[in-house]
């Protein structure tokens, strides 16, 4: 048996049974006779005799039919004190009708309070920063409820390629002693007596790890200080990063591409329903996993700005999001720029044979204006060259020492990429903030719930 809380506070217990509850979707699936449910209230209205509520779980909603000549008149004054995320317990015969939200209702025979909900605070209309200091409320909708679902899909996905690919799973420090994308977006963290740094990536503790196995990928967060207030920013994010001994540059961008496709092609497949919540047209992801992603150098990505927009930009300079706004609306896939400048990129990416001012890095740039979801390089291994950036940077060498052995001992080409789950959950949802491409978002104006 349990205790439940009754509305004065008070306890009732309830006599625990074996019955079998079933899921929702499996309820659906099943589509009659008699089932057990157990969930939340998601809606509910009704009248003196009988009384609608649309009950929800992980899986799915269905309309619940409480009728007054059915409970009896004191379990009918019980449903009639019903409010929004109550979680109940149902018993009843399941029903087909094309009037209910999801095609059957449940004609109730018992049911059980199980918690009692006050006045829920979230209703209609609320604003996006009134959602935010509700976040730990507003997880229970399903707009956000089909987002996860959709961003464990990826999670998962990602491995699943990888793991296909002949990868293993490494993971590396959170506590990292040095930068390795810039030290302005470092966060400081005091170590005991001393100061280490949140992790901006794996990279440089997983390039050591490629002597030994070759092939590995992780799923980790990352920290960025970056004081960027956009709808593409985050300072806590998933890093889902991979790195490969031997790999080519042009391995490397074939990797990258190859993930996105299948991670696509894996919620295409298994989040019709969520897609349809979202308002989300899956026609809009079709073309990323059935066309190749275009390829072009970053001097080319200039020119075609300023054939097709009449965008004069200095050669040298970063592309800024209106850049990459502008070429990504020429296509309906993910485009790959590469041979950006050496000195918009980090220090450990590989110059160019022949032209030191280009680097072998590149950017993958989602279509509909979502930004860089790829970040990617092939590795420089020339001790000297690396030495000479980071003192360009302005960096102290003794702290990289464990990272130049690398270099000392049997180096070999090498490359991999860094992918930015929100980023990737943002494009794939059509999202208008990475806000809610992750549970509880943080930014450099909110830490808090």
């Amino acid at each position: 048996m349990r205790k439940q809380p009754t509305q004065d506070g008070l306890h009732k217990v309830i006599m625990m049974t074996d019955t079998k509850f079933i899921t929702i979707q499996e309820a659906l699936a099943k589509g009659g006779g008699k089932v057990s449910l157990r969930g939340w209230v998601y809606r509910e209205r009704g009248s003196a005799a009988v009384k609608f509520v649309v009950l929800r779980d992980g899986t799915d909603i269905i309309q619940c039919v409480i009728k007054r000549e059915s409970v009896g008149d004191e379990r009918f004054k019980e449903a009639d004190r019903l409010q929004v995320e109550c979680s109940l317990e149902v018993h009843g015969t399941l029903h087909q009708d094309k009037r209910a939200p999801t095609g059957y209702d449940l004609q109730v025979d018992s049911f059980t309070v199980v918690g009692w909900s006050d006045q829920f605070p979230i209703t209609k209309d609320q604003s996006a920063e009134f959602l935010l200091d509700k976040r730990h409320l507003w997880l229970r909708s399903r707009r956000m409820q089909a987002i996860l679902k959709i961003r464990a899909t990826l999670f998962r996905a990602f491995r699943e390629y990888f793991d296909g690919e002949g990868f293993i799973e490494y993971h590396s420090p959170i506590f990292q002693a040095t930068q390795a994308e810039g030290g302005s977006s470092l966060f400081s963290v005091k170590y005991f007596d001393t100061v280490t740094y949140l992790a901006q990536t794996w990279q440089l503790y997983a390039e050591p790890a490629i002597f030994s196995y070759e092939k590995l990928y992780t799923i980790a967060p990352s920290f960025r200080a970056e004081r960027s207030q956009t709808s593409r920013h985050l300072t806590e994010y998933w890093h889902a990063e991979m790195e490969a001994a031997w790999a080519s540059f042009e391995e490397m961008q074939d990797y990258g591409e190859g993930v996105i496709k299948h991670m696509v092609k894996a919620v295409l497949e298994r989040h019709e329903k969520d897609l349809a919540i979202l308002e989300r047209d899956p026609a809009k992801l079709w073309p990323a996993l059935k066309k190749p992603f275009p390829r072009m150098t970053y001097t080319e990505a200039l020119a075609t700005l300023k054939k097709k927009f009449g965008m004069e930009l200095e050669w040298g300079k970063d592309l800024r999001t209106l850049e990459e706004d502008k070429l990504s609306s020429l296509y309906d896939t993910p485009i790959i720029v590469t041979e950006y400048p050496a000195a918009v990129k980090a220090f450990y990416m590989r110059q160019v044979p022949g032209h030191p001012e280009v680097v072998q890095g590149c950017d993958f740039i989602a279509p509909e204006g979502h930004g860089e979801i790829i970040g990617g390089s092939a590795r420089e291994t020339d001790l000297e060259v690396l030495k000479k950036r980071l003192l360009e940077m302005g960096e102290k060498l003794e702290g990289y020492d464990y990272y130049f052995d690398t270099r000392r001992y049997g180096s070999v080409p090498h490359a991999g990429f860094g992918l930015g789950m929100e980023r990737i959950v943002s494009w794939v949802c059509g999202l208008d903030t990475i806000k809610d491409a992750i549970p509880f978002p943080r930014t450099p104006t909110r830490w808090t719930p």
